[in-house]
């Protein structure tokens, strides 16, 4: 069996799936954005896709496919997406429709359908970059600014009053000008969405959807507040703390949200805020959580030996294997996306070692490089690295992560300011 991998040519998973493909006697094959003039760089047969150039994309995969038939597709990150859906119905495989997964990535189309589909949503409108104002009279308080074309939380601000929302959108219009942002190319450049901020925990859901039907693998909570000016996510851990039936409330308007947007078959991770007036969608994503922060979950099968993977299950899942067998392990487990403090080039990371020793913590993670450029949010991309814990509760995982994070410090020069010409 063989499953098309679509990612960028930096995503941290690919060497997870590659591994996983190994345990399952699965082939890969890659389609990931690079140069197609380079003669295979990475020495991965990867097919040279461009996700803004989706026609000339899906005919070199459809070719590519014909010498090497391929089985089940998935996407790694939200920019292969759409091409991913397209590849799988050219191919006459599981996926979902074109048309859903591309308003899994479009925050106003996901609003229009969690609206229409009678799921608690906050007002919203879609603007250019000239036109958002804090004069404008749509405009309630507090609001959040997010732009349509990035993903995450990059470039997603909350404002409390008007000149906050004025400041906001010049510091947002600043990011989308810049080259490396313009170079990703999504087609939404110039597009920011207007809306009401949610109160409310956070929390983030990791699935599957099979023939139109959701099934949950785990529920992450947020334990640190998310209320802005910015939305940068840190630690990540389950089982969350909800009573039964909130968690059911959760997974029930996940399920809602995903046959909301049209998707049908593969990964789902959603985020919702949870309040006292319920549980409102912020996203349901058509691929598997990103970065590294899959390391947070093993599964275990009914009858067989040893643990699995996300990607384990997700590779078997994408061939069209049924997965309900497989169940979360009974641990408690988190993750913690180590967040950058301040600009500047990364000199040294100290105390990796005592951090990797604290109670609890199964690995350290740090995947930033010396010399690095760091930027936080809401102009920053990446993180420093991870945290990996587990323990007998969540309570217990996230104090572990919280001590091991407080053990490492982070040599962060200024960067070096090139005097006008």
């Amino acid at each position: 069996m063989r499953v098309l991998i679509l990612s960028t040519t930096t995503g941290y998973q690919v060497r997870s799936f590659g591994e996983a493909a190994s345990r399952a006697g699965i082939d890969l094959m890659f389609a990931t954005d690079r140069c197609h003039r380079l003669d295979d760089p990475w020495r991965d047969a990867a097919v040279a896709v461009r996700f803004h150039d989706e026609d000339a994309s899906l005919q070199a995969i459809v070719d590519a496919a014909r010498a090497r038939p391929i089985d089940g597709v998935l996407a790694v990150g939200d920019r292969p997406v759409v091409l991913a859906a397209r590849a799988a119905q050219a191919l006459g495989l599981r996926g979902n429709p074109p048309a859903a997964a591309a308003a899994s990535v479009n925050k106003r189309l996901a609003r229009v359908s969690f609206a229409a589909a009678g799921l608690p949503a906050p007002w919203f409108f879609e603007a250019n970059q000239a036109s958002a104002s804090g004069a404008d009279p749509r405009v309630q308080y507090p609001c959040v600014v997010k732009p349509l074309g990035l993903a995450g939380s990059r470039g997603v601000i909350r404002a409390n009053t008007p000149a906050e929302l004025d400041v906001a959108v010049a510091r947002l219009r600043a990011l989308l000008s810049r080259k490396d942002v313009r170079a990703i190319r999504t087609g939404l450049d110039d597009v920011i969405l207007v809306e009401g901020f949610i109160e409310g925990r956070e929390f983030a859901i990791e699935g599957v959807m099979t023939e139109g039907v959701f099934r949950t693998f785990a529920i992450f909570v947020k334990p640190d507040p998310l209320d802005g000016p910015f939305f940068e996510e840190t630690i990540y851990v389950t089982p969350s703390d909800l009573p039964s039936t909130g968690q059911q409330s959760v997974i029930d308007q996940v399920g809602l949200a995903a046959r909301s947007l049209g998707l049908a078959h593969g990964p789902v991770h959603a985020e919702c805020r949870v309040s006292a007036h319920g549980v409102c969608m912020l996203e349901v994503a058509a691929r598997p959580i990103g970065g590294l922060c899959s390391k947070a979950l093993r599964f275990s099968a009914q009858g067989e030996s040893g643990e699995a993977s996300l990607e384990d299950v997700l590779l078997r899942h994408a061939i069209g294997e049924d997965v309900s067998r497989y169940a979360r392990e009974s641990r408690a487990a988190g993750v913690m996306m180590i967040p950058i403090p301040t600009r500047g080039m990364l000199k040294h990371v100290h105390g990796i070692n005592a951090a990797a020793a604290a109670p609890g913590i199964e690995e350290v993670r740090i995947t930033a490089k010396t010399g690095q450029l760091l930027e936080p949010l809401p102009e920053g991309a990446s993180y420093l690295g991870f945290i990996f814990a587990r323990g007998t509760d969540s309570r217990s995982v996230v104090a572990a992560l919280k001590d091991a994070h407080a053990r490492l410090r982070f040599e962060i020069t200024a960067p070096i300011a090139l005097a006008a010409g």
